[in-house]
């Protein structure tokens, strides 16, 4: 009988908080606590503001913040490089997405289980209008429209349509000029009104 052979993994990297967000996500592929814990420092904060820009209920946001730095834990090894903000946020989004479609269901009173039913006593849930809307977009027509543009200008639309952020806020997290977010915008508007005409 052959004995159990055992990889020994590689030490992950050290990093700093000069560490640059690809240097920390190799780490953090490779184990390293400190790496996740200086991302979840450099990026949580704007993380929060941009998802408490789509849900005005500070504990799904929170929640959809943990589950985030909980999948880049798990799949730092994923990042296939560019910019690591963007593909953080695009998981933290995900996340939410998924906790309001998640609470939605009892917004339109799908009903649970006889077992799982929540107190009569219990104020009802309602979705805020926002909810409402971000679900609206990513499941209707123009949702199906976004996810056919190019990534470059639904990034665009994304950061300063759905997200709100102004033409410099934009430029600053997509790493591009504002002369480029201005053009990609009116780019990206002119190809949805065609798409959705």
């Amino acid at each position: 009988m052959r004995p159990f052979s055992f990889r020994r993994r590689e030490p992950p990297p050290d990093v700093s908080a000069d560490s640059s967000d690809a240097e920390l996500l190799a780490a953090v592929a490779a184990r390293s606590t400190p790496a996740l814990r200086i991302l979840h420092q450099r990026h949580a904060p704007w993380l929060r503001a941009r998802l408490a820009r789509r849900c005005a209920d500070p504990d799904v946001v929170d929640d959809a913040l943990q589950e985030t730095f909980l999948a880049v834990w798990r799949s730092a090894d994923r990042f296939g490089g560019g910019n690591a903000a963007g593909w953080m946020w695009t998981i933290a989004i995900r996340r939410l997405v998924s906790a309001l479609r998640g609470r939605g269901s009892r917004w339109i009173g799908a009903g649970e289980p006889d077992g799982m039913r929540a107190p009569t006593s219990a104020a009802p849930v309602s979705a805020s209008a926002e909810d409402v809307v971000l679900l609206g977009v990513e499941h209707g027509d123009l949702g199906g429209a976004l996810t056919r543009l190019p990534h470059d200008l639904r990034a665009v639309i994304e950061a300063t349509v759905l997200d709100g952020l102004t033409t410099k806020e934009a430029a600053r997290l997509l790493g591009i000029p504002e002369g480029t977010v201005k053009s990609r915008a009116m780019r990206a508007r002119a190809q949805l009104r065609e798409e959705l005409s």
